[in-house]
């Protein structure tokens, strides 16, 4: 496990919440069309490894790739994608070792802002920016500092581009804490509504309905099955016709090609999952997909519009020490 390997027991508890759930199952409306992941095979693959963190950066046009964990150590190793190969960097200056970080890109600022993340038994509360023009690494010092968390949700705001933070596990709790990134700063935000304290969630902004989407998550107490979303202002919490199961460690990107947000696997109920889903500004979907990718937690997904690919990649199996070390992409037949 990953999210904090010296402290099972908040994911154990989360996990008996949701076997003890009933839900009613719902019909999800068809989709007509069909849909194949097909493996990728590019140049020197991204080695093994699960929680990363992980931010499309147009100011290079690679998929950005930082820390996570091989199954034999912590890292702090930067990787990017261009569309067919992975490199490693070999900034001067990293941030040190660390798993369960998570960045989004600050159209303002035109850098990516990583936060957080733990190791050992450190849950870490530094802010690092990745430049991609320049593939350096600076840490910044804010006068507002957020509690070291693991699994907070990252995303570009909708409205002002900057990047925001929600939530994550604090070592004791789970927090429903809301941030911005100013550029210099953490900047709290009070919104007059917030979704239940959780961590890895899904969040992914959606540039056509112009909000982020929040689904799932892990938290303490609570089952967390439910959609949510920001409009740069506050959070509304969103009453589909029916939803996807509760999935927690995974991550999603609004696919340009769909015009959807689009989410694959992530665990659900203690196992690991490999189904599809869309979100279409008002209702989910599963998608009806062909040659589905193995199911997995704590991975990497993103659009590349550089080579205009929805991709997975990497992860991790539950309750087992498997690691992948692949890709895929979606396609429409």
């Amino acid at each position: 496990m990953f999210l904090n390997r010296t402290s099972p027991t908040p994911r154990a508890v989360a996990i008996m919440a949701l076997l003890a759930l009933t839900t009613s199952t719902l019909a999800f409306a068809a989709d007509a069309s069909t849909f194949t992941w097909k493996k990728v095979n590019p140049t020197n693959a991204l080695p093994a490894r699960a929680s990363f963190a992980a931010a499309y950066d147009p100011v290079s046009k690679k998929v950005v790739v930082f820390g996570g964990y091989n199954a034999t150590s912590q890292l702090n190793e930067t990787w990017t994608f261009d569309g067919t190969t992975w490199t490693q960097l070999n900034p001067p200056v990293s941030p040190g070792v660390r798993s369960a970080a998570a960045m989004a890109y600050d159209s303002t600022l035109h850098k990516i802002v990583m936060f957080g993340g733990f190791v050992g038994l450190a849950f870490l509360n530094d802010t690092w920016l990745f430049d991609g023009a320049t593939n350096t690494w600076t840490q910044a010092h804010p006068t507002t500092v957020p509690t070291g968390a693991t699994n907070p949700m990252l995303f570009t705001d909708p409205v002002n581009g900057h990047v925001d933070m929600f939530g994550g596990y604090q070592g004791r709790f789970y927090s429903r804490s809301m941030y911005q990134w100013t550029g210099t700063d953490w900047q709290l935000l009070n919104p007059a509504t917030t979704p239940y304290p959780r961590s890895g969630a899904v969040t992914v902004t959606d540039p056509v309905h112009k909000n982020v989407v929040l689904f799932g998550g892990i938290s303490d107490i609570w089952v967390v099955q439910n959609t949510w979303t920001w409009d740069g202002t506050d959070w509304t919490e969103q009453n589909p016709p029916a939803q996807p199961p509760p999935l927690y460690f995974t991550t999603g990107a609004f696919d340009s090609e769909l015009q959807e947000v689009v989410v694959f696997g992530g665990g659900s109920v203690g196992v690991d999952q490999k189904r599809t889903w869309a979100w279409d500004g008002s209702a989910w979907s599963q998608l009806a997909t062909t040659r589905n990718p193995a199911p997995r937690e704590q991975f990497g997904t993103v659009w590349d519009p550089a080579s205009h690919q929805f991709l997975i990649f990497d992860g991790y199996l539950f309750n087992t020490t498997k690691l992948y070390s692949d890709m895929y992409k979606l396609t429409s037949q």
